[in-house]
Order: structure tokens, then sequence, then C-alpha cells
């Protein structure tokens, strides 16, 4: 029997009243941006895969976690915004240095297809995978970096 197709309502639903209207702000951001999004229903709960350009290539996910809400953010071009990845509040740079790190860029283990991520942040050398690297709690501090942060993708994405 095929999946049902979720709703952006549905999503919606299952956010934390407290993070409410900032999904919903972004998510209208996004749209306004010319990016697709699909949502799923996955074991943990609902996933929405943000998509942009042509031909689609993700930009960011939202997923839950242990009932939390996280963003993946896939920053292809941070090599473009390096300075704005020092600005990153705590929270988010901890969450950056405890990702697995990219086992093509460190050990040449991964599909030769893979692209981590070779970055410095708080003159740290970081070799992360694209998978988690960039996957936030959202809290009401990492809010604001979190948009600025697929603001800054998008940018480069559309030049």
């Amino acid at each position: 029997m095929p999946q049902e197709k979720i709703t952006f309502a549905q999503f919606h639903d299952t956010v934390e009243v407290a993070h409410q209207a900032y999904v919903q702000d972004l998510y209208t951001y996004l749209i306004d941006s010319g990016c697709k999004i699909a949502f799923d229903e996955k074991k943990n709960g609902y996933l929405a895969s943000i998509k942009v350009g042509k031909p689609p290539r993700a930009l960011a996910n939202f997923l839950f976690r242990k009932s939390e809400l996280l963003v993946r953010i896939y920053g292809e071009n941070i090599d473009a915004y390096t300075d704005f990845l020092q600005t990153l509040p705590a929270e988010m740079v901890e969450s950056i240095v405890n990702s697995g790190i990219c086992g093509r860029l460190v050990n040449n283990t991964c599909s030769p297809k893979c692209t981590g991520y070779d970055f410095m942040i708080d003159g740290k050398h970081m070799q992360k995978c694209r998978y988690n690297c960039f996957e936030f709690l959202v809290t009401d501090t990492a809010k604001p970096f979190i948009r600025a942060f697929i603001e800054h993708e998008l940018g480069q994405r559309s030049v």
C-alpha cells in the first residue's frame, strides 16, 4: 500500500509549540526562495527534505531525533562564507566538533563520490561527514544562526 502524502500542516503540528512560528517562518522563506519541500514519515518521526536548483540538490532537512527537532544543512559552498562559521555559538560549534569524521577525506574508506567538508573553525581543522556535520538542534540560541546558514548556502547556490 502506498504511503500517504504528508503535508506541511501535519509536519508543523508535530513541532514543539515553542518552535512552530520559527518553522513556519523558515518554511515560507524557503518556498519564496524557490525551494521544493517534501515531507515523509520515518521511524523517528516526520522528515522535511528541502531541495533547490536544477537539477534539484539537497539544501537541508528538518528531522526528529528523540522527539527533538534538528536541522541538517548541506553546506556545499562553505568555502564562500567561512567568516560566518566563526560566528556560530558554542552549542553549534560543539555539535560540529562532535560530528563524525569524513571517511573519504581522513582514511579514503568511503565512496569516492562522497564529498565531506574540509574547513577550519575556531582555529581547528575539521574534516567532517556531510551527513551529520551541520546537524543542529533547534534552540532559541541556534535559530537565527540556522536561518543565516541556510541563507548563506542558498545565496551561494544562486550565484
